[in-house]
């Protein structure tokens, strides 16, 4: 059995290696989960660029099934089909500083890119039973994080308009949960080809930002000069500024990315004048991740994935993320022997 870590010290995609994983003995509350499947976030290729400061099992998203459980163990059972929280002991309500200091794959907090990974059993949630492992592993981060964009603190209605940014993983999640809404999508994207996609998959306007650098203004003549109702704002400091001027007055931004960077200069005026709302998202507790699963279930929805790539072609799987390729999720596989 093997595990990847990120060394100390080191930044980029070369700085993950490969070591031999040692068991342990499960604590009374504790579970043992064997990872068939982990996926890729945004996050995560920020977080081996930056360098950690300890040695750290990367990848917040997972998916495998229970192989072992303590003593005191109640809600899970071996056998279970599990993926871990990305945070594990944010359960219910607003999050906090406490909640906040432990997410999955972000130090001090190893993640799920091991053949098998411990902790309490309130950090994993069953999903539903129609998905694959792989399907189940891009649920965590991306998946929960549309669902709260969009549901929980969006509160995109039937109806309403939604500008999507992108077709990465969240994005995805977001125009297929907004259709089943019934909620009309205009979403972006740089390359004609991943339009064409979302365009199949149900997205109602399609704009090729590359081709039309200011797609704020074609949303507002999409939406006769009004506005969309919601903007989930993937790039960050690079087009925050147009998706304020693309929403309308009392208008919602569901802020989930920073695909642009961090750098970039605001102008809060916008906000004022138009009453704006803007939230930030930074995915969600476990009592959303299971009503996430619970509306999965009802619409039988499957994620998208782009590719899935081996155990012993995690870098190469990394390297596909930073090449901004993708169309959905990527995924790493972890077969049992």
């Amino acid at each position: 059995m093997k595990k990847y870590v990120i060394n100390p010290g080191e930044k980029g995609i070369d700085a993950i290696q490969v070591q031999e994983l040692t068991s342990r003995q499960l604590s009374p509350r504790e579970v043992r989960v064997r990872v068939h499947a982990t996926s890729l976030n945004y996050r995560d290729l920020i977080t081996v660029n930056m360098g950690v400061s300890h040695e750290l099992i990367p990848l917040s998203d997972g998916a495998g099934v229970v192989e072992d459980v303590g003593e005191e163990v109640v809600h899970l059972k071996k056998g279970d089909r599990v993926v871990g929280l990305f945070f594990p002991i944010w359960q219910s309500g607003n999050i906090d500083s406490g909640k906040f200091a432990v997410a999955r794959g972000g130090v001090p907090t190893d993640g799920m890119l091991a053949h098998y990974v411990y902790g309490l059993e309130d950090s994993f949630v069953k999903f539903p039973d129609y998905l694959t492992y792989e399907e189940a592993s891009t649920l965590p981060c991306a998946g929960l994080t549309a669902w709260n964009a969009l549901v929980v603190r969006g509160r995109l209605q039937a109806g309403e308009t939604i500008v999507i940014q992108g077709t990465g993983g969240v994005a995805l999640f977001a125009l297929q949960l907004a259709k089943t809404i019934g909620a009309r999508v205009i979403l972006l994207s740089s390359a004609d080809e991943k339009l064409e996609k979302a365009g199949q998959m149900g997205a109602d306007e399609l704009i090729n930002y590359n081709k039309n650098p200011n797609w704020e203004e074609l949303v507002r003549e999409k939406t006769f000069k009004v506005g969309a109702d919601l903007v989930l704002e993937l790039g960050g400091g690079g087009t925050l500024a147009k998706s304020m001027e693309a929403v309308k007055i009392n208008g919602r931004i569901s802020l989930v990315g920073v695909l642009t960077g961090f750098d970039g200069q605001i102008n809060p005026l916008a906000i004022l004048r138009k009453s704006l709302v803007v939230n930030g998202i930074y995915v969600g507790s476990r009592d959303m991740q299971e009503q996430f699963h619970r509306a999965l279930e009802a619409n039988k929805i499957h994620p998208v994935i782009d590719r899935v790539f081996k155990f012993d072609q995690v870098k190469e799987a990394y390297a596909f993320m930073q090449s901004a390729g993708h169309f959905g999720k990527i995924v790493i596989e972890l077969k049992p022997n």
